[in-house]
């Protein structure tokens, strides 16, 4: 049985993705996506869904919406620019273009599972159990391993000081690992 979801209403992404509604209707547009209109309500198919998580992970990274447009490919006009002279020819090129981003997400998608045609998924806790872990282990972890463990930048790591608290454990800086990186130890505090 296939569990893969064919389409979301878009009234539900405010509350997937933490922001309000106007928030939701500025990255549909940023992305070109327009929803599909069945009766009263609007949808969201599996794809474009795929592709607003995409850039919602981006920018809960740090990026910005234009960054994440530009590293993937997605022009979109001003709407008042675009309005211009002729509104037709430019409802037809937003028209084209989201046809070709549909295309290019649809080619993408089938190579991505051509290369991976069985790759398990990864598990999304599997993170917090080499946290635990490290944190009963006593391990000193490099800078570069927790920013991949916590899915941050090492950048933007520098930006926490000396001590912060991320998915319930606590980071210390306790020195230096070979190689010049910034050690940090894992603990998890007594509740």
């Amino acid at each position: 049985m296939d569990n893969s979801i064919d389409r979301v209403p878009v009234n539900q992404l405010p509350d997937r993705y933490n922001l309000v509604r106007s928030a939701i209707y500025t990255r549909l547009d940023a992305l070109g996506i327009e929803p599909e209109k069945v009766g009263n309500k609007s949808y969201v198919n599996a794809e474009q869904l795929r592709l607003l998580d995409n850039l919602h992970e981006f920018i809960q990274a740090g990026g910005t919406t234009a960054e994440f447009q530009e590293s993937r490919g997605i022009r979109r006009r001003n709407r008042d620019s675009a309005a211009g002279s002729s509104g037709q020819s430019a409802g037809l090129s937003t028209a084209q273009n989201q046809s070709d981003l549909s295309q290019l997400l649809n080619v993408l998608s089938d190579f991505a599972a051509k290369i991976q045609p069985s790759a398990p998924q990864p598990d999304p806790f599997a993170y917090l159990e080499t946290l635990e872990r490290a944190a009963q282990s006593g391990w000193l972890l490099r800078t570069s391993e927790v920013a991949e463990l916590l899915r941050l930048s090492p950048a933007e790591m520098q930006l926490y000081g000396d001590r912060f608290s991320e998915a319930g454990f606590v980071f210390v800086k306790a020195g230096y690992r070979s190689g010049g990186e910034l050690a940090w130890r894992v603990t998890k505090p007594i509740r």
